[in-house]
């Protein structure tokens, strides 16, 4: 069941779920506008021949500033201003504006957020258009679309991205386990 504006403030109020700095303006009938923050990562080119892997880490350069600009045909990830905190029962869905989308830049952030995170979100960007597009912090950029889990999670989250203050790059190196598919086979 996604919640409304009026369950999302009362969960709010009642101390039950964080959004936070939030103004009576980002809460919207289905959802919460998350605005850009400061802190930016682009992908760090070592060389020419370099290739990201899911077995090392990823080489960031870390920007911290009111704007930056993302070229044509760009990645970079970015955080949020808010922290959000979730409890085991609900799960929100990170959903990019759409007049931002219409400016050819998508956002995405794997799209999910696990009951118990708590942090700011890291927003995956693409600029998809032919030309540069300057991002200002304080802008809403993201919306949450929170929605109640039947049962309480029996597990809540508690991953590698937990407690997140600023962008965070891929961490996917760290994963437990990873088998190759040929070996299954």
């Amino acid at each position: 069941m996604i919640l409304s504006d009026r369950t999302l403030r009362t969960l709010i109020r009642q101390k039950r779920m964080t959004v936070s700095p939030l103004t009576e303006e980002q809460i919207q009938p289905a959802s919460i506008d998350l605005r850009l923050g400061t802190h930016f990562l682009t992908l760090r080119n070592n060389s020419e021949n370099d290739v990201i892997t899911m077995d090392s880490a990823t080489t960031y350069e870390s920007i911290e500033s009111e704007e930056t600009v993302i070229p044509p045909l760009s990645f970079m990830l970015a955080t949020t201003i808010e922290t959000v905190r979730l409890p085991g029962y609900i799960t929100a869905f990170v959903e990019g504006r759409s007049s931002v989308g219409r400016m050819g830049l998508f956002i995405q952030n794997a799209g999910w957020v696990d009951p118990g995170f708590e942090g700011k979100i890291t927003l995956e960007l693409f600029n998809a258009s032919s030309r540069p597009i300057r991002l200002q912090s304080g802008r809403r950029i993201c919306q949450l679309v929170f929605a109640q889990m039947n049962r309480g999670a029996q597990h809540t989250y508690n991953g590698k991205y937990q407690k997140q203050n600023k962008a965070v790059g891929s961490r996917i190196h760290q994963d437990i386990t990873h088998v190759s598919m040929l070996s299954k086979i």
